[in-house]
C-alpha cells in the first residue's frame, strides 16, 4: 500500500510530537495521559493539525490544552530538529473526543446488555 507524502510526513510528526509532548515539555499543566491520536497535513505540508486525546476531567483537559498551546513554538522548534523537512509546518492542536465517545458507546451497550440479561432472568 502506497502512502502519500503528506501521510508519511503526518506519521513522522505524530511520532515526534508524541515524544516531545510526553517527555520534553516542562510546563506543569502538561501532565497526565496525553496521546497524539493523529496528525492531518494540508497538501502543501504547510499546516499540521495535531489531534490529542487527554485523559481526565474537563478542567484538567483545559489546563493541558492551554499548556500545549503555550508550548506550540517550542514543539515546532523541536519538530524541526527531528523531522527532516525543508519547511516545518505551522501546528495547531485539536482535542480528539473519539476515544471518549467510543468508551461512552461501549458503556451504553453494556447497560443495554445487562437490562436484556435481567429481563431474560424474569421469564
Amino acid at each position: 500500500m502506497e502512502f502519500s507524502r503528506s501521510e508519511r510526513v503526518a506519521e513522522e510528526i505524530k511520532k515526534a510530537a508524541s515524544q516531545i509532548i510526553n517527555n520534553e515539555i516542562k510546563d506543569p499543566r502538561v501532565s497526565g495521559l496525553i496521546s497524539v491520536t493523529k496528525v492531518e497535513m494540508t497538501k502543501d505540508l504547510r499546516h499540521a493539525k495535531i489531534f490529542l486525546s487527554i485523559y481526565g476531567e474537563e478542567s484538567e483537559k483545559q489546563k493541558v490544552f492551554e499548556g500545549l498551546k503555550n508550548a506550540e513554538g517550542f514543539i515546532r522548534k523541536e519538530l524541526a530538529h527531528r523531522v527532516r523537512m525543508k519547511f516545518i509546518p505551522e501546528i495547531s492542536f485539536k482535542i480528539d473526543e473519539s476515544i471518549e465517545y467510543g468508551i461512552h458507546i461501549y458503556k451504553l451497550l453494556e447497560e443495554v446488555q445487562k437490562q436484556e440479561d435481567n429481563g431474560n432472568e424474569d421469564r
